[in-house]
């Protein structure tokens, strides 16, 4: 069976061609099961969780409770450990208010990479103005992946918090998180990790990583819009207070007063986006049902052919590691002496859709030396056949520039 076809967004054409879309890492398509299990909640079952003691009230609670379940099942953590959140972004967010806010001190210093997104970098800012911290960076290798020995000689007593991407969503290089964690917790440092590019692409087992938070988002990894993850370890999470505060993250409200919910309800004020989490987790059994491990096979043979037909044409630059083994899910590259905007229109126009821009990364822009790229990613769907459209309409764009 061909896997699209549980898609009816990739049976679109475009331009007289079918879709190939090839800019999962900006958000993936989603699956006739997520739908459908997003559908026939409001369907069926649509009430307000945590509140009503009637039938209704209670299967959509049962429902929610589940979501959050099944991806703590799958990510090997407790379920009072996973936060709903509206995205990636939203986690960070959360964690550099309700975390980094109150424990980070006049003096002390916040590590991060020179390769993050905006999302794992703005937050940080804000916490180092605020606070009067300083924040440092560490530079990348040749190979366009975590410098060890920069990364370990920058940490030292006044380390903080330290932030990083599982896998860029500019190079794609995967972090070796677990060795990074075990160095920043040797300092005392507590442990962020952007997990939007890594979810839904290979097995995830944050017990075995060690991570004190880790954060993602629901529609890059099949799920909808709207809903993400907050990961963190059970005794800080106890240790934070609210961000937002409203209707059922309470135990006891009076006129002047009024005391908290234990994780993960203290962090969920209000009604949450109780469809989108079960759609997230639908798209969680989803992936499982495929298996991780098989996906991340079979999506490191789709890098290693796509790596091995663009070294072919010599205009081709490609930014990140050039082993498909080091890296995940999406490959960045600029054509010479063409801006990625233009080539991106001429492949739009054979119904290839890739990113071209600076995805969110303006410092590792400045870092590589170019304003813009292009972006080529992957999700479970992706075909080797869409690689050689690529490569065909490619060479289209070399002709037309000639």
């Amino acid at each position: 069976m061909n896997r699209q076809d549980d898609f009816a967004m990739l049976q679109r054409q475009e331009n007289g061609a079918p879709l190939a879309y090839l800019d999962s890492a900006s958000t993936s398509q989603k699956p006739t099961v997520v739908l459908e299990a997003m559908r026939a909640f409001y369907q069926k079952s649509n009430a307000n969780v945590h509140r009503g003691n009637y039938q209704l009230a209670e299967e959509a609670t049962e429902a929610y409770e589940g979501a959050r379940k099944t991806i703590a099942d799958a990510l090997k953590v407790p379920s009072s450990t996973i936060i709903f959140t509206k995205s990636t972004t939203d986690g960070l967010n959360l964690v550099a208010q309700s975390f980094a806010l109150s424990e980070v001190q006049p003096g002390d210093e916040i590590l991060l990479t020179v390769a993050e997104h905006h999302a794992n970098l703005l937050p940080w800012q804000r916490v180092a103005q605020q606070k009067g911290a300083r924040l440092r960076f560490v530079d990348l290798n040749a190979n366009g992946e975590i410098d060890w020995a920069a990364f370990e000689k920058k940490l030292n007593q006044k380390t903080k918090l330290v932030a990083f991407a599982h896998v860029s969503n500019v190079l794609g290089s995967v972090a070796p998180v677990k060795a990074l964690t075990r160095l920043a917790h040797a300092y005392g440092a507590t442990v962020v990790v952007d997990g939007a590019q890594a979810i839904g692409h290979f097995p995830v087992d944050l017990k075995d990583l060690d991570v004190d938070f880790y954060a993602f988002s629901g529609h890059k990894a099949l799920g909808p819009t709207g809903i993400g993850v907050l990961y963190g370890k059970s005794a800080l999470l106890e240790e934070m207070a609210p961000v937002q505060l409203g209707g059922e993250m309470i135990e006891t409200v009076t006129k002047t007063s009024a005391t908290f919910a234990k994780s993960p309800f203290k962090f969920e004020a209000g009604t949450p986006n109780i469809a989108g989490a079960i759609g997230l987790a639908r798209a969680m059994t989803y992936l499982e049902e495929i298996g991780l491990s098989q996906i991340e096979k079979e999506e490191q043979g789709l890098l290693s052919y796509a790596l091995k037909e663009l070294a072919k044409l010599p205009e081709i630059v490609i930014y990140g590691p050039l082993s498909a083994a080091r890296r995940s899910g999406l490959i960045a590259f600029n054509v010479r002496g063409v801006h990625p905007h233009d080539v991106g229109t001429i492949l739009d126009m054979d119904g290839l859709t890739l990113r071209a821009g600076q995805h969110c990364a303006q410092p590792l822009m400045t870092a590589l030396g170019v304003s813009s790229t292009l972006r080529l990613s992957f999700s479970v769907y992706s075909q080797k056949e869409e690689i050689d459209r690529l490569i065909l309409s490619l060479k289209r764009v070399l002709e037309v520039f000639s």
